[in-house]
């Protein structure tokens, strides 16, 4: 008996045993389902806050860039014409781009003045007028220095030898461009007053028009209006350069909305580094460059190299330089030369006034060629 009731307590405490080892083994399994579900779901949370990360990361960098970007353009036989001949605008400003033909300055401030487009090509007496009149736009960038590329020509069989003969002839030229400023110099500094000469406000094609009717005597323009007039008995009297060494500085800029450049600096930042990419090659290789600047506007290579000439084109590096913008962007000449544009516009009443230097300094810049240039 003593025997039998030993064995049944023995059983007793194996079976309770085993069903507490077996108790123990489903909590550990519970306990490990837990641990592998809770992973699983920290695993599925770190992946949905990546995946909105970047979502929000490719929402950020769309909000950087506009949903495209209007340049308006003139026919300059620049180094800009590359950059168009190899359309790498888009790949470099990272949008889509539409560039938009205008035949002078006075054009791109019009369309600045609507709207139509976000960085334009222009003169540096349109620039006086677009500062002076608010347009909104900076200046920060220069596409060339004029030289010979503006010239003061007559007819050939006219008389005419010197600007001293002007007097009582029949003058065009677009007024408020650079061609007028330095018309207007020269007029001054041979003792000529306006007065004493007939000055026609024409648009380069008008000129050409009325060079062949033989309506006027002399003309003060640019290419491709210039070339078609030396190929019709045009002779040279004088023209930029030597109005540069006198003192009267006239050149092609790029500017930029402001506003537009502020919200989007790495388009404005992106034109800066396709002109520099432009220079680059137009100095490293002048005559494949030629050839691109030649097909872009249908030229012959001779006629773009000719009128290339004419020009002076500076590079990034030079650009940060007292002659144009300064070393910090900011302490060039680039203001003094629209200053004296201004100065001369308020003369000639296309202005009201002339605003004061500061002015010109706040609306130019040479902080997207620094970046340009460090990134």
């Amino acid at each position: 008996m003593k025997m039998g009731k030993i064995a049944c307590v023995c059983l007793a405490a194996a079976l309770t045993a085993s069903m507490a080892a077996c108790g123990g083994s489903a909590k550990t399994e519970t306990k490990a389902q837990t641990e592998a579900a809770a992973q699983t779901e920290a695993a599925a949370e770190t992946e949905t806050a990546a995946e909105t990360a970047a979502a929000d990361e490719t929402a950020a960098e769309s909000a950087e860039l506009p949903e495209e970007v209007n340049i308006g353009v003139q026919t300059l036989v620049t180094p800009e014409l590359i950059a168009r001949y190899e359309e790498i605008y888009e790949e470099y400003l990272g949008c889509p781009v539409n560039l938009l033909q205008f035949d002078s300055g006075a054009d791109v401030n019009r369309a600045f003045a609507s709207g139509s487009i976000d960085i334009g090509a222009i003169g540096t007496s349109p620039a006086a007028i677009g500062i002076s009149t608010n347009l909104g736009y900076e200046v920060f960038w220069f596409e060339d220095v004029i030289g010979s590329a503006e010239s003061l020509v007559v007819q050939k069989d006219s008389g005419i030898t010197s600007v001293a003969d002007l007097k009582g002839k029949k003058v065009a030229t677009p007024f408020a461009s650079t061609a007028h400023f330095s018309l207007q110099n020269a007029l001054e500094l041979n003792g000529v007053a306006a007065a004493d000469v007939e000055l026609y406000d024409m648009q380069p094609d008008d000129i050409y028009a009325a060079w062949i009717r033989g309506d006027i005597d002399a003309a003060y323009v640019w290419d491709p209006v210039l070339s078609k007039l030396y190929e019709n008995g045009a002779t040279a009297i004088t023209d930029s350069a030597e109005m540069a060494e006198q003192g009267v500085v006239t050149a092609d800029l790029a500017v930029i909305n402001k506003e537009f450049a502020e919200k989007y600096p790495s388009v404005a930042t992106g034109y800066i580094k396709a002109q520099i990419y432009a220079v680059d090659k137009f100095n490293a290789d002048q005559d494949a460059a030629l050839q691109e600047i030649a097909e872009a506007i249908d030229i012959t290579k001779e006629e773009a190299a000719t009128q290339a000439a004419g020009f002076i084109y500076p590079d990034g590096k030079e650009q940060l330089t007292d002659a144009y913008f300064g070393a910090d962007g900011n302490s060039g000449s680039i203001a003094q030369i629209l200053k004296q544009a201004a100065d001369f516009l308020t003369e000639q009443k296309s202005i009201d006034a002339s605003p004061d230097i500061s002015v010109f300094e706040e609306y130019s810049t040479g902080e997207y060629i620094l970046r340009a240039l460090d990134e």
